[in-house]
């Protein structure tokens, strides 16, 4: 791989959408040009997105650039997450029984119910009264 090429995915969860892609070097991780950690302040937001760099032991191997957005700060962390899994699986094929057994790959289609008329929310109904 030379300096100009890199390795891309794309992660998903509820709203948030993901574009990662990896670059060779030495370990940085930009969102949105800046770096993760003024984004995600919590250390469980940046241990998510590090994640998949821990399971396949490539961690400080890639300078990561990710384009990030919609959904909120763990949406978007997970979304992060599943990016980079699947561009870690397109650079080696190897990782992708290391990052499945870690339940990585698998896109979290859990989304926000729609709210029905007569309810008050999706599903929440006014109180009944017999009287």
């Amino acid at each position: 791989m030379s300096e100009e090429s890199y390795v891309w995915g794309t992660g998903k969860r509820k709203c948030a959408i993901a574009q990662v892609r990896l670059f060779p070097g030495d370990g940085g991780i930009i969102v949105n040009d800046r770096p993760y950690e003024q984004l995600f302040p919590r250390l469980e937001h940046r241990r998510m997105i590090e994640l998949p760099f821990l399971v396949t032991d490539t961690m400080g191997k890639f300078r990561t650039t990710i384009k990030v957005k919609g959904g909120g700060v763990s949406g978007q962390a997970e979304a992060i997450r599943h990016g980079i899994a699947r561009a870690l699986v397109k650079e080696n094929e190897f990782f992708k029984s290391v990052l499945r057994r870690e339940g990585l790959l698998t896109r979290d289609s859990r989304i926000k119910e729609r709210k029905k008329y007569g309810l008050k929310g999706a599903r929440k109904a006014p109180q009944y009264t017999k009287r």
